[in-house]
C-alpha cells in the first residue's frame, strides 16, 4: 500500500506514523522509539521500521514535527521567533535519507523572555486554527511539559511551559510519594486539592509530603492520593497562568483524558473552555506543512 505522504508526530518517548492521501488517514503505526530512545544515527532506521511497507519506486513526501528537530533529534531544525505567524514556515529538510523518501522536519518556536521553547506544539497550534480563521484567544496544550500560547492576530504572541506533567511522573513514581500513590481516581479529590493550591500555591511542597503522612496516619486510598497529586500540581500551573486563562477565550488540545481533566478544573473557575483533539490538530498542522515542501525541494 503506497501513501501519498507520510505524517510523523516524534516525541521523546514515542514515534508515531500515519499514511496519508490528501487529509486523510489510510493506515498508522507507532513505536516506542522516541527521541530519547535512539541516536543521531537510528532515527532514518527506526521510521523505516514502521514506514517501509508504505513506500514505493517514487520518493514520498515525510512531514514530521516535535522532538525529532531538536539538538539531539535527526536534524536540528531552526526555531521561528515569536512573535511570529501562528502557520508553518518551510520545513527544513533533513539531508542524506534513503532514496525513497524526502524527509523534512518542521521548526519550533522560541521566545526570548523569558526564555522558552517548543517543538511540536507550534504544528498543533497551526492545525487548529486552520479551520478557526480569525480566531484569538489563548491555547492550552497540556501534557509532560504544558503550554500556554497566546494567539492574537494569527500570531503566536507569546507563550510559557511547565513541567507539570514530568513533575507528576517524578514524584508519583521516583519520590517517596511512589509508596502513596495508586491507581485510580477520585473527582472530588482532584477538585478540592487543585482548588487548594490555586488559592494557596505557596503550600504547595507541604501539601505533597501530606499524602504520604495521610497515608501512614489515615491509610488514605491510593486513587484519592493520585488524584490529590495532580490536583496539587495543577491547581499550581493555573495560579501561575491566571492572567493566561482569567476572561479569556480558552481552548485545549490534548489527549482525550488529560484534556477533560484541564477543562475540568478550569471550568470549575468560571473559566470558558473549548476542546480539541491532539492528533487531528496534528495532522492538519503537517498537511500545512506538506503543502510548502515545494518551496525546500
Amino acid at each position: 500500500m503506497n501513501s501519498e505522504w507520510i505524517a510523523v508526530d516524534w516525541g521523546t518517548s514515542h514515534l508515531r506514523v500515519w499514511a496519508m492521501r490528501g487529509d486523510t488517514v489510510v493506515d498508522q503505526a507507532q513505536s516506542d522509539k522516541g527521541m530519547a530512545r535512539v541516536n543521531r544515527d537510528e532515527f532514518q532506521a527506526a521510521l523505516l521500521e514502521l514506514i517501509e511497507g508504505w513506500l514505493g519506486a517514487e520518493p514520498v513526501d515525510v512531514i514530521a514535527c516535535g522532538m525529532v528537530g531538536a539538538r539531539q533529534g535527526w536534524v536540528e531544525a531552526p526555531y521561528s521567533a515569536v512573535p511570529c505567524a501562528a502557520t508553518p514556515v518551510a520545513p527544513f529538510r533533513v539531508p542524506n535519507t534513503d532514496a525513497r523518501i524526502r524527509a523534512f522536519v518542521v521548526p519550533g518556536l522560541k521566545q526570548t523572555s523569558p526564555p522558552d521553547v517548543m517543538r511540536g506544539e507550534e504544528t498543533q497550534i497551526a492545525g487548529y486554527l486552520a479551520s478557526r480563521p480569525n480566531w484569538d484567544g489563548v491555547i492550552c496544550l497540556p501534557g509532560t511539559h504544558s503550554k500556554w500560547v497566546q494567539v492574537s492576530a494569527g500570531e503566536v504572541v507569546s507563550f510559557r511551559t511547565f513541567m507539570t506533567g514530568e513533575m507528576f511522573n517524578l514524584l508519583s513514581g521516583q519520590s517517596v510519594l511512589k509508596h502513596s500513590v495508586g491507581t485510580g481516581w477520585d473527582d472530588a479529590a482532584f477538585v478540592d486539592a487543585m482548588a487548594d493550591t490555586l488559592s494557596k500555591p505557596e503550600q504547595l511542597a507541604a501539601r505533597l509530603f501530606g499524602l504520604r503522612a495521610a497515608d501512614l496516619l489515615q491509610g488514605q486510598d491510593g486513587s484519592i492520593a493520585r488524584a490529590q497529586l495532580s490536583g496539587f500540581l495543577i491547581g499550581a500551573e493555573l495560579a501561575a497562568t491566571r492572567p493566561y486563562w482569567l476572561g479569556q477565550r480558552l481552548a485545549i488540545i490534548g489527549a482525550t483524558g488529560l484534556s477533560e481533566t484541564y477543562a475540568k478544573a478550569l471550568k470549575t473557575q468560571g473559566a470558558f473552555v473549548e476542546t480539541a483533539d491532539s492528533t487531528e490538530c496534528t495532522l492538519a498542522g503537517l498537511l500545512l506543512a506538506r503543502n510548502l515542501t515545494r518551496q525546500t525541494a
